[in-house]
């Protein structure tokens, strides 16, 4: 066996000792291979930067209420008492002896695109008094809350940095009221970013929603406390509601774009990926050829054709690793924490977040191209194995 190792050793060496004289053939594969990765792994950031959004926004001990058959707030529709009823429900958290809720509306406004000055459908939401306190990872970075029964409206932080006229001091027209922005807010990246919020008293007159709301959020007094506030919401006569996490709700809602996001980058990845790999062939098969003599000498002298195939691999591979390697550095510093906005299919407005390019990310990536490295190897290591030993010593 430590013959056997040795052998590997000492052509793998020889081989990596002679890339300089190959060097064109070589860089040419480790570029195409780093190019595959800097693709692959952009295209996937964007997922995952939309999975993270979503992710963060969910929190176990928050629960959405909505008007039974809904599948997102644009299509429910609740009361002033279904919302009465849903605050005095057990399980509900309670500051100061007030409930934990807040009965939201939710409309969908027209915003010009930093970038291209286009407009795009921005979420505007009417929320009650406690909203901060049931979202609780909300924190003032500029200006301040807005006052209730006013038309001022404070902005997300995503918002502000995809969307025009959104700076803390500027109005805002909205239908038919101007607005003041007098604060921006984050929400650790989630998609509350995206959000303008305003008081939901005084967007139901300007949108001409009566009194009614579309969803109500709700602070638990535990994540164990949801199962109790469900029944006792779904089993009461007088309401007609789903209750759901939080969590539950954004994983829900970002299933089918991440899924779809993922599917167009695996098909890039994997075109791209046939082309550096007839690249890699191609380096690996010039290789072979420009060793022919020199390999045949090592297995006259007793070098097993085992060693000589792994040798030839590790040297695709090793090729594949720099490739791979340079690509994830550059898709690091390209992509990660690049900010953009998406079209969330549920509610059909912009979802802002930032490209996530994350280690597990990274490690996917670089296996990708080591996988590469191997097939582009494959073929030119059992070629380099088999050439006859008696001819290859006879050419010039």
């Amino acid at each position: 066996m430590f013959n056997w190792l040795s052998q590997i050793a000492a052509i793998t060496l020889s081989n990596l000792r002679t890339l300089p004289e190959r060097r064109g053939a070589a860089i040419a594969a480790a570029v195409g291979i780093a190019g595959v990765v800097t693709v692959l792994v952009g295209v996937l950031s964007i997922a995952e930067g939309f999975r993270h959004a979503m992710t963060v926004s969910g929190l176990a001990d928050v629960a959405i209420v909505l008007r039974s058959g809904s599948d997102s707030e644009m299509t429910s529709g609740l009361g002033r008492e279904d919302t009465r009823l849903i605050a005095d429900a057990p399980g509900v958290a309670h500051k100061d002896r007030d409930p934990l809720s807040s009965s939201e509306l939710f409309v969908v406004i027209n915003l010009p695109k930093r970038s291209t000055g286009t407009d795009a459908n921005v979420p505007l939401r009417g929320v009650s008094s406690a909203a901060f306190a049931v979202r609780g990872n909300m924190t003032l970075v500029a200006g301040r809350r807005f006052e209730p029964g006013r038309n001022e409206v404070v902005v997300g932080a995503g918002a502000a940095r995809q969307f025009a006229g959104l700076e803390v001091g500027k109005t805002i027209r909205l239908g038919q009221n101007d607005w003041a922005v007098v604060g921006i807010f984050s929400a650790d990246g989630g998609v509350a970013e995206s959000e303008i919020w305003t008081d939901a008293a005084v967007l139901q007159p300007a949108y001409h929603r009566g009194d009614s709301f579309q969803a109500v959020y709700v602070k638990l007094t535990s994540p164990a406390a949801f199962q109790e506030f469900s029944d006792a919401l779904t089993t009461n006569p007088q309401l007609n509601v789903k209750v759901v996490r939080q969590s539950d709700y954004y994983a829900e809602q970002s299933t089918a774009l991440i899924g779809f996001i993922k599917f167009i980058g695996y098909v890039i990845g994997v075109l791209m990926a046939l082309g550096a790999l007839f690249g890699a062939l191609n380096t690996m098969y010039s290789s072979v050829a420009a060793r022919t003599r020199e390999i045949a000498t090592l297995r006259a002298l007793g070098f097993g054709s085992g060693p000589v195939i792994i040798s030839v691999l590790l040297e695709s591979v090793a090729l594949a690793l720099l490739g791979g390697v340079i690509g994830a550095a550059g898709a690091y510093l390209a992509f990660d924490g690049f900010t953009t906005s998406t079209l969330n299919w549920q509610t059909f407005s912009q979802v802002a977040f930032a490209f996530k390019v994350s280690p597990q990310l990274l490690v996917r990536a670089i296996v990708w191209a080591a996988f590469i490295g191997v097939f582009g190897g494959l073929f030119p290591a059992f070629r380099a194995a088999r050439i006859p030993i008696a001819a290859a010593l006879r050419e010039t």
